[in-house]
């Protein structure tokens, strides 16, 4: 183990203990003091991570797979670049296994299961979380039961001083990789009752950065370093949403419109000293939802929400060869067009027995279809079409000390091709149960566990994708069990102390037939596979403190997690036993941030400990190396008149540190980005 491993997990686990805060509300929504990352007190029976409000501000972070980094148990897997993909893994379970909601429903993806948390701007978003298992609550869909972990990002909804009905955000940002990235909001009353509001925003840079790609021998000599500049991960993307909200008697309701528009290289995987490729993607991704909550009387509640979506996608693929089975060359020229669409209902009904049991009940339909246009493929196109009903059972108990939840979820899939070959049906149940108990009344301290049992079904792409697609896929089922605590202290006369917090949990998981993706030197073309069982343990640690010396205010996070997932499919292969891919065993993040009057200071740290890329087994070859990377911001508000504005100024990889999160995917080095912003 390196001597800078050492320190590092040594500092980590040093002021883990020492460095916590308290969130002392219930509302994830409401600015919190000195709490950059917080965990939920007792009501949260299930563990939660969160960021919002200014918090979300002060991140050197573009996107929400960049906040999502922080979070103790989340691996982001980063292809480089601003174009790059971007994904999210929690607890080494699989992207298919994360539920990602966007204010309320499910972003959704039947041809691959990828959600590219990259195209999510933080501009607009007033809250990020992060739930192991599912939310403390029963009022939720069928489908929020179904997720292995969920996360959930609230966009900023309208909110007016007394005496305007109007409000207008401008923000130019820019950055060294050349970066364009003007966008606007705009929030407006419509009566006392409704308001709206609109906000975009364009983004362009030709991707190009500088990077040092090293790499050597077994034995230790060099094969080749250099120093070079990354090629086609350029982007040119457009979103703009607009939203309208309202209350009405018991009440409230809202409906949504999005449209993303973007065109990126896509760039490849440098092996054999190939820099440089032709893969092309243009994305145009359409939704419009909403959501009606209604109290009908005192006991019964209920909750109904929709989706409609349509997602077109076109992959380019030139000049790019491989090496096929007889060890001919083979091209793989593509020119691929997709059209997915998807359609969503969900019913939700909630009742409160008495003051301390509820029952839920909810019905889910989703329907998916996927068209597609590929030349240069001599296979017919399958054009799959899926029809799925999901119905979950759910009640709640609170009996002061305990509190408990226990969910029964019924999944009923049903599939067929253009033929009408129809797929075997798939009926399946999956239980959770939860508790907390907290044994003290006199102290924050809160004890919780739960199981879980989940189930995700191949994606079309898994089971029909022409050259990877294997329709003898089998589906994944993945068991985990969670024990876990929270201690939580405010303190109220402390000359330098202002709260206190700590968070800790040990999980196990257990996985049959997993499925694994992995690139075959395309962003856009995967090898799916059953890997079979996967067993998985690990600890995730999250801590707070927030401080004060006279008018500096500090906030400090830390979060540290160990993780093991290890194959335990076939005894007698050589991998028996080994790490699954690009899992390291430990990983932490640190975070530090000061404000003064109207400055803010921001650092931000993060370690990725040692793992093994896509290889068959854990030898020296396949290891990829630790990285870390420094980060700060500065930020300074003041006021022109009646105008309120903020500058800030932010260095990441500060210490231009040459680091890949995918092996053979350089991330730049050290990078500049300048942002302004208005309000009116």
């Amino acid at each position: 183990m390196s001597l800078l491993k050492k320190s590092v997990l040594f500092f980590l686990c040093l002021l883990l203990p020492s460095y916590v805060a308290a969130q002392t509300s219930i509302d994830s929504l409401q600015e919190l003091k000195a709490v950059i990352i917080t965990a939920k007190p007792f009501t949260e029976v299930i563990p939660v991570q969160s960021l919002s409000g200014q918090k979300l501000e002060r991140m050197n972070s573009l996107s929400v797979a960049d906040a999502l980094r922080y979070f103790a148990g989340v691996q982001v897997k980063d292809y480089g670049g601003l174009g790059g993909l971007k994904t999210i893994d929690v607890r080494n379970m699989g992207t298919h296994h994360i539920g990602n909601f966007y204010d309320g429903i499910e972003i959704g993806n039947a041809q691959n299961g990828v959600v590219d948390m990259g195209r999510f701007s933080l501009d607009d978003m007033e809250s990020i979380s992060l739930y192991n298992g599912q939310k403390s609550e029963i009022f939720q869909s069928a489908k929020e039961f179904m997720s292995a972990s969920t996360v959930y990002m609230w966009s900023k909804k309208p909110k007016f001083k007394e005496g305007k009905n109007t409000n207008l955000t401008l923000r130019y940002r820019t950055m060294s990789i050349d970066y364009i990235n003007p966008s606007l909001r705009l929030e407006q009353k419509l009566s006392d009752k409704v308001s709206m509001n609109v906000s975009g925003e364009y983004q362009k840079s030709n991707g190009r950065y500088k990077y040092h790609y090293k790499r050597v021998f077994p034995d230790g000599s060099t094969a080749y370093d250099t120093t070079a500049i990354r090629k086609n991960s350029d982007i040119e993307a457009f979103r703009i949403e607009t939203g309208v909200y309202g209350q009405i008697t018991d009440g409230s309701w809202y409906a949504k419109l999005y449209y993303y528009d973007s065109d990126r290289g896509s760039p490849g995987a440098i092996v054999a000293g190939k820099f440089s490729d032709g893969y092309r993607q243009s994305d145009r991704s359409f939704f419009a939802q909403g959501r009606l909550t209604k109290d009908i009387d005192e006991k019964y509640h209920l909750q109904v929400k929709g989706k409609f979506s349509f997602d077109y996608l076109h992959y380019l693929a030139q000049d790019t060869t491989e090496v096929n089975n007889e060890g001919a060359k083979e091209s793989l020229w593509s020119n691929d067009r997709y059209y997915q669409q998807e359609a969503y209902l969900s019913v939700i009904n909630l009742y409160n027995i008495n003051s301390w049991w509820d029952v839920s009940l909810s019905a889910d339909y989703q329907w998916n279809k996927l068209n597609g246009t590929r030349k240069y493929i001599k296979t017919k196109f399958p054009y799959p079409r899926r029809n799925s009903i999901v119905a979950s059972l759910a009640t709640s108990v609170d009996l002061g000390k305990v509190k408990a939840m226990a969910s029964i979820v019924g999944n009923y899939i049903d599939e067929s091709v253009k033929d009408d070959t129809k797929t075997e049906n798939k009926r399946v149940v999956t239980p959770a149960a939860f508790i907390g108990y907290k044994p003290f009344e006199d102290y924050d301290f809160n004890l919780r566990a739960f199981a879980k049992r989940s189930f995700r079904m191949p994606t079309f792409n898994d089971m029909y994708y022409a050259q990877v697609g294997s329709s003898t896929l089998k589906p994944e089922y993945m068991n985990q069990y969670n024990i876990g605590f929270t201690y939580a202290r405010q303190f109220n006369n402390s000359p330098f102390f202002d709260s206190f917090t700590l968070q800790a949990d040990a999980y196990i998981t257990r996985t049959k037939d997993k499925i694994i993706a992995s690139p075959t030197g395309s962003l856009f073309r995967w090898m799916m596979s059953n890997t079979g069982k996967v067993k998985g343990r690990g600890i995730e640690t999250v801590a707070n403190i927030g401080m004060h010396v006279g008018k500096v205010k500090l906030a400090t996070n830390l979060s540290y997690t160990y993780s093991s997932a290890r194959d335990y499919s076939n005894k007698w292969l050589t991998s028996y036993g080994d790490q699954i891919p690009y899992t390291p065993w430990h990983s932490g993040s640190a975070v530090l941030n000061t404000t003064y009057k109207t400055w803010d200071l921001n650092y931000s740290f993060i370690y990725v400990g040692k793992r093994y890329n896509g290889g068959v087994n854990n030898i020296p070859v396949n290891r990829v190396q630790p990285w870390y990377t420094h980060d700060i911001s500065l930020q300074k508000k003041f006021h022109i008149n009646d105008i309120a504005a903020k500058v800030s100024v932010e260095v990441n990889n500060l210490l231009a540190q040459d680091y890949e999160v995918i092996y053979n995917y350089p991330m730049p080095l050290r990078t500049f980005r300048f942002t302004f912003s208005i309000d009116l």
